[in-house]
């Protein structure tokens, strides 16, 4: 969005960014700017372009290591957490780092990793533990894949910043 200061600055307009840029919608529309329903039908095309990405990797995952209905769910476990830590790297390059398209956070992030992480199947597979008489193998699977997720997020985006952001601060104080 645009913020004006009519007061002082009658002819400067300052960009400030959202807190979700790619759902940012110009108050004052550019002749070339798409209108805001052009705007919401490109992020949810691209999210439903990377949903379909990381959704077939997921099932591709599941064919390559398939589960027994009684065993723990290695394959789901491990495609949760190596996407939430795909996210940690994400977040901190698409928002602390680096200046991209609008649209790439809703394709990477919401749609190719929301399509490659299954926490609806990892509720179906705590909830198959339970049905098979497997409760502690069940509950195990249930916390470890909270536990493992948010501790993937918070490691790798703690790295990724240690790692990118002394970079970027050396730059800006060269330039």
């Amino acid at each position: 969005m645009r913020a004006v200061d009519r007061q002082t600055e009658p002819a400067v307009d300052r960009q400030t960014e959202p807190a979700a840029p790619e759902t940012a919608v110009e108050q004052r529309p550019a002749a070339h700017a798409p209108t805001p329903k052009r705007r919401q039908a490109e992020i949810l095309a691209v999210i439903a372009a990377g949903g379909v990405l990381g959704a077939c990797v997921r099932y591709g995952a599941t064919l390559i290591w398939p589960t027994a209905p009684t065993a723990f769910p290695w394959t789901t476990l491990w495609t949760n957490v190596t996407g939430c830590a795909a996210m940690g790297v994400l977040m901190v390059l698409v928002t602390e780092r680096f200046t991209v398209h609008p649209l790439t956070r809703p394709f990477l992030g919401t749609g190719v990793l929301g399509g490659y992480t299954t926490f609806s199947t990892a509720t179906l597979d705590t909830q198959r533990l339970l049905d098979h008489g497997r409760p502690a193998t069940g509950l195990l699977y249930a916390a470890t894949t909270l536990l493992a997720a948010c501790t993937a997020i918070w490691v790798t985006t703690t790295l990724t910043r240690l790692a990118v952001l002394p970079r970027a601060h050396a730059e800006r104080g060269q330039a």
